[in-house]
C-alpha cells in the first residue's frame, strides 16, 4: 500500500498504460481521478475500479482544452482535498490518431497541431494546473510520458517526435520549479509497448516489446517514496533500442 490515501490524477486514462496507472495506483490505496477525452469510457473504468474495492472518479478532459483541466483538477481538490500525483499519459502520434499519413510537409496545418497540442502543450497545461497545490503543500509527483521517438526522431510523425523531446525539457525545467517545494517531476520515455498489435514488430535489442505493466512499474516507482531523491531524469524503457 505504497499510495495509501495519496490522491493522483491520470490524464488518458480510459485505456493503456494510463488505465493500468490507475487501477494498479488504486490497488495500492490511491483515490484516483481518471480523466480522458472519452466520458462513457473514462466512466465506466472508473466505477470498475470503485466495484473492486478502489476509490475513483472519472471525468471527461481534452487536454488542449485548459479549462476543462482547471475542472479535472477542481475535482480533485472538492473530493479528495489534495493532489499528490499527476501522470500525463494522453498522446499519439498524430499520423496515426488523426489517419493522415502523408509527408511532414503535405500534412494539413490542423494535424500537426493536434500533434503539438495534445502531445506537448496538454502534459504542460496539466503541469501548470496542479503544480501551484503541490508546492502549498510542499509534496507532489509529476510524470510525464515522453518516448523514444523523441531521443530518435521520426519521419512518419515529425511532431510527435518534436513534441514528446518537448517533455523532457519540460519535465527538467519544472523539476527545478518544484525542487525548492520538495515536487518532484520525471520523464518516462517507453520503447515499443504492447498497448497495440503494430508494436509487437519494432525492433528492439532485446527482440521483443514491453508489456505494459513492465512500463507502468516504473512509473509507479517514480511515484512512491523510494524514488524520493529521484527528480528531473528522463527513464528511457526500450529494451535497449536507442543503445
Amino acid at each position: 500500500m505504497r499510495f495509501k490515501d495519496k490522491v493522483a490524477i491520470i490524464t488518458g486514462a480510459a485505456s493503456g498504460m494510463g488505465l493500468l496507472s490507475a487501477q494498479l495506483l488504486a490497488e495500492e490505496g490511491a483515490k484516483v481521478v481518471l480523466t480522458d477525452v472519452n466520458p462513457e469510457a473514462v466512466e465506466k473504468e472508473a466505477k470498475n475500479i470503485c466495484d473492486n474495492g478502489g476509490d475513483a472518479v472519472g471525468a471527461e478532459v481534452d487536454v488542449r482544452d485548459y479549462d476543462q483541466i482547471q475542472a479535472a483538477t477542481d475535482l480533485a481538490m472538492e473530493k479528495y482535498g489534495r493532489i499528490d500525483i499527476l501522470i500525463n499519459c494522453a498522446g499519439g502520434a498524430e499520423t496515426r490518431m488523426r489517419n493522415c499519413h502523408k509527408p511532414f510537409h503535405e500534412l494539413p496545418v490542423e494535424v500537426i497541431e493536434w500533434g503539438l497540442d495534445v502531445n506537448l502543450k496538454g502534459a504542460t497545461y496539466f503541469c501548470r494546473a496542479v503544480l501551484g497545490t503541490m508546492i502549498e503543500q510542499k509534496s507532489g509527483v509529476i510524470i510525464n510520458l515522453g518516448s523514444v521517438t523523441g531521443v530518435e526522431g521520426s519521419a512518419g510523425a515529425v511532431t510527435y517526435g518534436a513534441a514528446k523531446s518537448g517533455i523532457v525539457g519540460l519535465t527538467k525545467g519544472l523539476a527545478l520549479t518544484g525542487a525548492p517545494h520538495n515536487v518532484r517531476v520525471c520523464c518516462v520515455s517507453p520503447g515499443p509497448v504492447l498497448t497495440r498489435p503494430g508494436m509487437a514488430n519494432m525492433r528492439t535489442r532485446l527482440g521483443r516489446a514491453a508489456e505494459p505493466k513492465e512500463v507502468v512499474d516504473l512509473i509507479l516507482y517514480l511515484c512512491s517514496d523510494q524514488a524520493a531523491f529521484i527528480t528531473g531524469s528522463n527513464y528511457m524503457i526500450d529494451g535497449g533500442r536507442t543503445c
